[in-house]
């Protein structure tokens, strides 16, 4: 699939598309990149570590969090992404669910749109994409953890998105589909999203899974979300031996290099030329 000006092979790799939040309040990492220049510090470290793409979050999406306005999200994210595009040349995503939030940052330079209520929240988010040929990652969510069948129910809703994209004209090379771990589930279900990610593939489109630092790794764990990195890179692992093509994650370097772990170990691949090491 085409996202901006490259190519990602996503039947053949997997792709890390690395966080970056300019909020006070993320779940993880609120308050860290608030500033312009950490900004742009951090996305020099992830994309050094190993990322394809950065997504630009300006709301928490967290249980429990505040909804801001429109315009203060495009004042945290649209002069960051300017920025960014200026100073990288990488793919950027904007993790939002509000068209004129989107508007703005595919103005600034975005070429991906992130919406974790998969095009149903807002109703002109869709035409925008297919107006700025922008790609699109439809996240599964529902208000209620409330499913009759959870995986069936589960493709039913996300084929909907799929439906409202294809509707407003966005080619199926612009599509990624999201199951949203830790989005309208219980713990149970996000467990179960992980294991079945591979029926997602059936959709006939690349899956992005995103469970870093997320509470289905600190419940299983015990952990406070500083330390879920171990139990990120297992998800990983699983998603990429599960069909998944993309990874949404904080930790970039050393994801990248389980990553390359696998794909040496599947693939063959050695880019250091097969020197002995003890």
């Amino acid at each position: 699939m085409r996202i901006g000006s490259r190519e990602f092979d996503t039947n053949k790799h997997i792709y890390i598309m690395g966080i970056l939040n300019v909020t006070p309040d993320s779940f993880s990492d609120g308050g860290k990149f608030r500033d312009r220049d950490a900004a742009l510090f951090h996305a020099e470290k992830m994309i050094r570590d190993g990322a394809h793409i950065l997504d630009i979050g300006g709301e928490s999406t967290r249980p429990g969090h505040t909804q801001i306005t429109e315009s203060e999200e495009i004042e945290r994210t649209a002069p960051v992404i300017e920025a960014l595009r200026r100073h990288f040349d990488i793919p950027l995503s904007i993790d939002t669910y509000k068209s004129q939030v989107a508007k703005a940052a595919l103005q600034a330079g975005a070429c991906l749109v992130n919406d974790i209520w998969g095009f149903k929240y807002d109703s002109q988010m869709a035409p925008l994409v297919y107006q700025h040929d922008a790609a699109c990652c439809l996240m599964h969510n529902r208000s209620q953890a409330d499913y009759h069948d959870l995986i069936p129910n589960m493709l039913c809703d996300l084929q909907e998105s799929v439906r409202i994209a294809k509707d407003a004209g966005i080619k199926d090379d612009r599509i990624i589909l999201d199951p949203g771990v830790g989005f309208g589930k219980t713990y149970e279900m996000n467990l179960a999203a992980i294991r079945e990610v591979e029926r997602f593939k059936d959709l006939g489109y690349p899956v992005l899974l995103g469970t870093s630092r997320k509470s289905v790794i600190g419940l299983t764990l015990d952990l406070p979300t500083d330390q879920r990195e171990e139990g990120t890179l297992a998800t990983t692992i699983y998603g990429m031996l599960h069909g998944c093509s993309f990874v949404r994650v904080h930790d970039v370097k050393s994801n990248s290099r389980a990553i390359k772990m696998i794909e040496a170990i599947l693939y063959g691949n050695n880019e250091n030329g097969g020197q002995n090491h003890v």
